[in-house]
């Protein structure tokens, strides 16, 4: 799929980590960045005055908070033409630098319509890892504003990986192929099918890997393409909504427009868990590997997939080393822990995710509760070195329980 570029959504950005100075209201109430030469190709030399900004807090799951305030960028000296030109950023207070704290990571991006951005990330985050994987800020960061400019042969393009990032920081990917899309989802009423139905669809319209070559690369290719197609057809259903306009007894109604939005937001995120489960579902198919989706182990707990099945798992007899697990969580947040409980019988239990970046802090966590997190391929390069000689791909998986079958 093609989703455009980088710079279509900033020209640049300007990175640090923050300093108590700029940072802590009991050591300075500066509320503001100096103009260093990095600030300076970002942002150029035109003052600006009260320029509305939106700022982000970006914490852990639905921790995110954003505020608007004006900046100023200016001169200090420009009443002194006889000294050297001494260019600050200037920010009103507001409630996400009022959470920031020494050592998070700053982003200031500016996009195509000259909006400024601040990002804000915690130290050691999973999404301060995505943040600076997204815009390319390879190594340390220190207190020095560091530039990375988009566009030519800086530029870079977007796939389903990155715009999940930018999703995170409250921008909408571009529409891809909106054309190819409408005409496969023409004999489509305004409504949505199961979820079901629209994983086989997406599989049916692509001529991609197969997965009995490459699971990978065919597990991405699938879900990046039923979400292009659920979005257009989300796009479809919510454009003949707002149409038909938000009206109760001759009134706004206010409630409804609000209901319609949360479930628009809660769609977007049950369905793709259920879709990467349906995708994963026929890559196991197509390589004649036995499994259980859904089988109950003990008590209510149910793994998303169970290797070879339930009578085995409760068959004393057959030995659990010949047993596994796979969860399917397409974010993990802080839900990760949920797949412990889920199978007593098996010692080190699996769980495919495609967040990319997850902190390392969270797999040394997993690592020690004798989870093994599996990731596609092509996200392995959002994590550290370290980590990714620890994860292992879907196919790496596929292979260790065909091995346990064969046995």
């Amino acid at each position: 799929m093609r989703y455009g570029s980088l710079s279509d959504h900033f020209t640049g950005i300007a990175a640090k980590r923050l300093t108590a100075v700029e940072a802590d209201t009991s050591v300075s109430n500066q509320h503001e960045f100096n103009g260093v030469a990095a600030l300076r190709q970002l942002l150029g030399t035109e003052r600006f005055d009260q320029r509305q900004s939106r700022f982000l807090w970006l914490g852990g799951e639905n921790e995110s908070v954003s505020d608007d305030a004006p900046v100023t960028w200016y001169d200090a000296r420009e009443r002194q033409p006889c000294r050297a030109a001494e260019w600050r950023l200037y920010f009103k207070s507001n409630a996400v630098m009022d959470l920031a704290v020494a050592g998070d990571l700053l982003v200031v991006g500016r996009r195509p319509d000259g909006e400024i951005m601040f990002l804000i990330a915690p130290q050691s985050s999973t999404l301060e890892n995505q943040i600076a994987w997204l815009f390319g800020l390879d190594g340390e960061l220190g207190a020095g504003f560091r530039y990375e400019g988009f566009g030519g042969a800086h530029d870079r393009g977007l796939d389903f990986v990155s715009n999940y990032v930018l999703e995170e920081i409250g921008i909408e990917p571009e529409e891809p192929e909106a054309d190819r899309l409408d005409r496969i989802l023409d004999g489509f009423e305004l409504a949505f099918p199961t979820s079901r139905v629209m994983s086989e669809l997406a599989r049916r319209s692509l001529d991609g890997p197969d997965p009995r070559d490459d699971p990978d690369a065919a597990l991405l290719s699938w879900i990046e393409f039923e979400e292009a197609l659920f979005r257009r057809l989300e796009r479809r259903i919510v454009a003949a909504r707002i149409e038909s306009g938000f009206l109760a007894g001759g009134s706004a109604d206010v409630d409804g427009f609000l209901q319609f939005s949360l479930s628009v937001q809660n769609r977007r995120k049950s369905r793709m868990g259920l879709s990467l489960e349906n995708h994963v579902e026929a890559v196991l198919a197509a390589r004649r590997i036995r499994y259980e989706r859904g089988a109950r182990t003990e008590g209510r707990s149910k793994p998303d997939f169970l290797f070879p099945g339930a009578a085995e798992y409760a068959d004393a007899a057959f030995d659990p080393a010949r047993l596994a697990m796979l969860g399917v969580k397409s974010t993990l947040k802080d839900r990760w822990r949920q797949v412990l409980a889920e199978a007593a019988r098996i010692t080190t239990k699996h769980l495919l995710t495609l967040e990319p970046g997850i902190s390392v802090h969270q797999t040394d966590e997993m690592a020690g509760h004798g989870l093994q997190l599996v990731v596609p391929r092509r996200l392995h390069p959002t994590f550290t070195e370290g980590q990714s000689a620890w994860l292992i791909d879907f196919g790496d998986f596929l292979e260790l329980i065909s091995a346990r079958q064969a046995l």
